[in-house]
C-alpha cells in the first residue's frame, strides 16, 4: 500500500481548511440572497460576498487567537506547506542515523492517545526489536500484536527516512477488540498503554501454551513411558505459572510490601509485579521526590492495626513499599488527574514535576538484585490541555543523541533544553498545560 507523505497530508489539511472557509462564505452568501428576496431591496451581491469574506476572515482570526502556541505553530507549518524533507535537512545527511526512520502517524479522530504511546514504544529499542522479530515468524491470525508488528515493520522498512504513515489497520483492530476505544472520543493514554502491554502478554502466553500442548501431543503420539506422565504434566503446569514473555522481560519489575510488627519486630513481606508504576505528584517537586513518596513508611494503628502471625493478635505496625526487582524499561505514570468532589469531575494537576535525563532509584529493598541500575530517559508522553477528556497527546523521544517531538503527523527536532517546557506549571491555577504524563526510562545494562 502506498504510504501518504507529509506533503500529501498537509495538502489535504490545507484543502480541508479551504473548503471549510468556502462553505462558510457560501452560507453567508445564501443568507444575503434570502434577505434580498424577503426585504425586496436591491442588494449588491458583490458587496454581500465581500462582507461574507470579511466575516469569514474575522472568524478565522478569532479562532486563531484562541489556539495554543503549539497549535498556532502546527497550523502555520501546514499553511506554509512544511514537509518531512525539512526535518531531514535539519538533521543533515551525515548525522542522520543509519537504518532509522522518523514517521508521524495519521490521527483518525482523537487517536492522539494511541499515536503518542505507539511512538514512545517504537523508540524503546528492546520493545521495538521484539515486535519486529515477531513479524518475521510464521504468519498467525490477525491480532493486535500482528497489526502492531505490521505497523512497526512498515516504518522500519520505508525507503524514505521521514514521512507519515496511517495506522489504520491497528486502529481498526483496537476498536474491534475493545469497545472502550471504539469511538471518536479522547481516551486516556495510560489506560491504552496498560491495555496494549497486557493484551500482547496474554497473546504471547496463549501462543506458548498452544505450542506446549502441540508438543505434548507429539510426544504422546511418539510413545514413551507411562510412568513419567504425571511428573511431566506437573512440570508443564509449573512452567505455565512462571511463564514469562518478552513483555515481562522488558517492562516487569517487582515491588515488595514490607510490614514490621511494632510489638515483636517480626517482618513479613509480599511481592507484587508491575509493568508500570503510578506515582502521586506534588507542586514544584521532582520524579525522584515522587518515587520516595511512593515508598514512605505508613503506620498502621487504631482500626487499621495489622494482624501479626507471631503475636497472633492485631498490633500496631509499619508498612513500606520497596522496589525489589528493577525492570529493563521503567515506565512511570504521573497521576495528574484527580477527582474533585466539589466539581463532580476529574481535573488536571498541572504541577511542575522535574524529570531528569538520568535516573537512579533509591527506594530499593535490601535484597534487590540490581539496586545500582542507572536509567536514561528515552520517551515522554505529554498531555496538553486542562482535563482527562479534553486536550491532546504528543510524544518526545530521544534517538541517537538528539530529541524529537511527535505530534500525530508532525515530527520536529527539538533541543534538550526544550524538555523543561513539559515539566508543568509552577502556578496551582487550573489552566491548559503541556505536562509530562508517562515517562519511559531505559536501563544502561
Amino acid at each position: 500500500m502506498e504510504q501518504l507523505g507529509v506533503t500529501s497530508i498537509q495538502s489535504l489539511a490545507c484543502v480541508e481548511s479551504l473548503f471549510y472557509n468556502l462553505h462558510h462564505v457560501w452560507c453567508l452568501y445564501l443568507i444575503s440572497c434570502w434577505l434580498y428576496i424577503i426585504a425586496g431591496h436591491v442588494f449588491d451581491v458583490s458587496l454581500s460576498l465581500s462582507l461574507s469574506l470579511s466575516l469569514s476572515l474575522s472568524l478565522s482570526l478569532s479562532l486563531s487567537l484562541s489556539l495554543s502556541e503549539r497549535e498556532k505553530t502546527v497550523l502555520t507549518k501546514r499553511r506554509r506547506g512544511a514537509n518531512a524533507s525539512a526535518l531531514e535537512k535539519e538533521i543533515g545527511p551525515e548525522q542522520f542515523p543509519v537504518n532509522e526512520h522518523y514517521f508521524g502517524l495519521v490521527n483518525f479522530g482523537n487517536t492522539c492517545y494511541c499515536n503518542s504511546v505507539l511512538q514512545a514504544l517504537y523508540f524503546c529499542r528492546p520493545f521495538r526489536e521484539k515486535v519486529l522479530a515477531y513479524k518475521v515468524q510464521p504468519r498467525r491470525k490477525e491480532s493486535l500484536l500482528t497489526c502492531l508488528a505490521d505497523l512497526f515493520n512498515s516504518i522500519a522498512t520505508q525507503k524514505k527516512k521521514v514521512g507519515v504513515i496511517p495506522p489504520k489497520k491497528f486502529i481498526s483492530r483496537l476498536r474491534k477488540e475493545n469497545e472502550l476505544f471504539d469511538n471518536y472520543m479522547q481516551q486516556d493514554a495510560h489506560e491504552f498503554l496498560n491495555y496494549l502491554l497486557n493484551t500482547i502478554a496474554d497473546l504471547l502466553l496463549e501462543e506458548k501454551s498452544q505450542e506446549r500442548q502441540q508438543n505434548g501431543k507429539l510426544v504422546q503420539n511418539g510413545g514413551g513411558g507411562g510412568g513419567g506422565s504425571s511428573s511431566s504434566n506437573a512440570e508443564v503446569e509449573e512452567a505455565e505459572k512462571t511463564q514469562q514473555t518478552w513483555v515481562h522481560e522488558i517492562f516487569q519489575g517487582t515491588l515488595t510490601n514490607e510490614t514490621r510488627c511494632l510489638n515483636c519486630e517480626a517482618v513479613s513481606s509480599k511481592d507484587e509485579d508491575f509493568l508500570d508504576l503510578s506515582v502521586d505528584v506534588e507542586q514544584n517537586t521532582s520524579i525522584t521526590h515522587c518515587l520516595r513518596g511512593f515508598s514512605n513508611t505508613e503506620t498502621l494503628c487504631s482500626e487499621y492495626k495489622y494482624y501479626c502471625e507471631q503475636c497472633r493478635s492485631k498490633q500496631e505496625a509499619q508498612k513500606r513499599m520497596r522496589v525489589k526487582k528493577l525492570p529493563m524499561i521503567l515506565a512511570l505514570h504521573l497521576k495528574r488527574f484527580k477527582y474533585m468532589d466539589q466539581l463532580h469531575r476529574y481535573t488536571k494537576l498541572s504541577y511542575r514535576v522535574v524529570f531528569p535525563l538520568e535516573l537512579r532509584l533509591f527506594n530499593t529493598s535490601g535484597d534487590a538484585t540490581n539496586p545500582d541500575r542507572m536509567y536514561d530517559l528515552v520517551a515522554v508522553v505529554v498531555h496538553c490541555g486542562s482535563g482527562p477528556n479534553r486536550g491532546h497527546y504528543i510524544t518526545i523521544v530521544k534517538s541517537h543523541g538528539f530529541w524529537l517531538l511527535f505530534d500525530d503527523d508532525i515530527v520536529e527536532k527539538i533541543d534538550a533544553q526544550a524538555i523543561e517546557e513539559f515539566y508543568g506549571l509552577t502556578s496551582d491555577i487550573s489552566k491548559n498545560s503541556e505536562s509530562g504524563y508517562i515517562l519511559f526510562y531505559q536501563s544502561r545494562d
